[in-house]
């Protein structure tokens, strides 16, 4: 008997599988995800070349800290700006945590000014938590290939403080940094290592205090003189009318930030973090970025991507990424 060939099978012409319609679509649509993958690849290739070998140093804290998946997305980010040449510097708080541990031993927190006092017992279980902390990040990193090192403050004298007061008030062991021992980042990036950094550290008498996870952030990218730093929180950006959510503002220069500041629409912790913002730009880090942490990769959209997300705070002069008016910018 002689073999038949079906028209709906093969083409007859050359003997090949015949595609129908469906199936011509679908590859269609495959080849059109592909491209579109290989656009967001080129996208991203001018931020790797302007980016390359730079410090980026990101304040891990909100949400992103406290949800298992946006965690792992976070290092999966960080990880990734590793690979591609950045030399990344993570810095970690850990105050919700904190807090949970210390209703577990049955401990009340005091308050002074709206700042959570310090004493000895909060001491020492701050220090275990973020340790725990530390080293978990340590671990994640570790687990996608990268070699990370987790140290605190107290590390190489990495972080010196003196002791804060807040109104003249006495808030226990929290510390403001005096100095920056950046070296001890130096030698470990030039090891190819991630350091992940935890913010506790000593005065001159060698006696521990917590830091303020930002300020610690702050005091670091000046040091190390960070191309960029971002901080992970629990709001998309900078508003022009906080009540208006559609005025986020993507890009703010540092006379812009005090406009805004001088206002009176910046309130609540974003304002002692867009102080921070603005002392990181004017004792030398190029460019910092308020990102929303609870949106998954919001590192790499705002890094890598033209229109980006989040607000970025900009030295005066330095080159916009935005046109005029484009997704909110101050005007």
């Amino acid at each position: 008997m002689g073999l038949r060939f079906d028209a709906r099978v093969c083409d007859n012409q050359r003997g090949l599988p015949f595609i129908g319609k469906e199936e011509s679509k679908m590859a269609e649509k495959n080849m059109q995800e592909i491209l579109q993958k290989a656009e967001v690849l080129i996208e991203a290739l001018p931020y790797i070349q302007r980016f390359n070998r730079k410090i980026i140093v990101v304040k891990y804290g909100g949400s992103a800290m406290v949800d298992d998946e946006l965690k792992m997305d976070v290092i999966k980010d960080v990880t990734l700006l590793k690979l591609v040449g950045f030399k990344p510097i993570i810095v970690h708080g850990g105050g919700k945590e904190i807090s949970k541990w210390v209703g577990k031993v049955g401990m009340e927190p005091e308050f002074v000014n709206g700042l959570r006092k310090t004493d000895a017992q909060t001491m020492e279980i701050a220090e275990m938590v973020l340790g725990r902390v530390n080293k978990s990040l340590v671990q994640m990193v570790q687990e996608l290939g990268v070699n990370a090192i987790g140290i605190s403050g107290k590390d190489g004298g990495l972080l010196k403080v003196e002791k804060k007061f807040s109104k003249g008030q006495d808030i226990g062991y929290v510390g403001d940094i005096r100095e920056v021992n950046a070296k001890v980042l130096y030698d470990l990036l030039e090891k190819d290592f991630l350091p992940i950094v935890c913010p506790i550290g000593l005065d001159d008498k060698f006696d521990t205090y917590n830091i303020n996870a930002d300020d610690a952030a702050c005091a670091i990218a000046r040091a190390v003189k960070a191309e960029k730093l971002a901080f992970l929180t629990d709001v998309e950006g900078v508003y022009k009318d906080p009540d208006d959510k559609s005025s986020l503002i993507s890009e703010l220069s540092v006379s812009e930030a005090h406009t805004l500041i001088g206002s009176g629409n910046i309130g609540g912790g974003m304002l002692p973090k867009l102080n921070n913002c603005i002392e990181a730009i004017e004792d030398g880090v190029s460019r910092v970025h308020i990102l929303d942490g609870r949106i998954p990769h919001c590192l790499l959209l705002e890094i890598f991507t033209n229109r980006g997300i989040g607000t970025a705070i900009l030295g005066d002069g330095e080159e916009r990424f935005y046109t005029a008016g484009e997704k909110g910018e101050v005007k």
